[in-house]
């Protein structure tokens, strides 16, 4: 059986994550749908930071992937199982190519695409 896998992309120049380390920085929280959404990724800034993630694209990457595990116990037993991977990507919008940030339920390793 071949190993299905849930892909979770980021992108390089996101609004959402920018705002979230502006709110972490300066203490202030934009207002409307984007409070909402900095509320949910602010906690994941300094725990993506820690672990030497700097940019926007890698911070939302992690975060999802870590929250779909969280919220889905389908996905997250699949995981566990060794049915199921879920993998972030970060997406450069400039160059169109594509870098791993984050993987669960995923042995192997993935090389660099050159």
């Amino acid at each position: 059986m071949a190993l299905v896998t849930v892909v979770v992309l980021g992108h390089d120049s996101c609004g959402a994550v920018a705002a979230a380390c502006s709110a972490l920085e300066n203490g202030q929280t934009p207002g409307g749908f984007v409070r909402d959404v900095v509320e949910r990724v602010t906690p994941s800034v300094p725990a993506a930071r820690a672990a030497g993630r700097d940019s926007a694209e890698e911070i939302l990457a992690e975060h999802t992937v870590d929250l779909l595990l969280e919220r889905s116990r389908v996905l997250a037993d699949a995981v566990a199982d060794g049915r199921l991977a879920v993998v972030g990507l970060s997406y450069r919008l400039a160059d169109g190519s594509a870098q791993l940030v984050a993987a669960r339920g995923l042995d192997a390793v993935v090389p660099a695409a050159s």
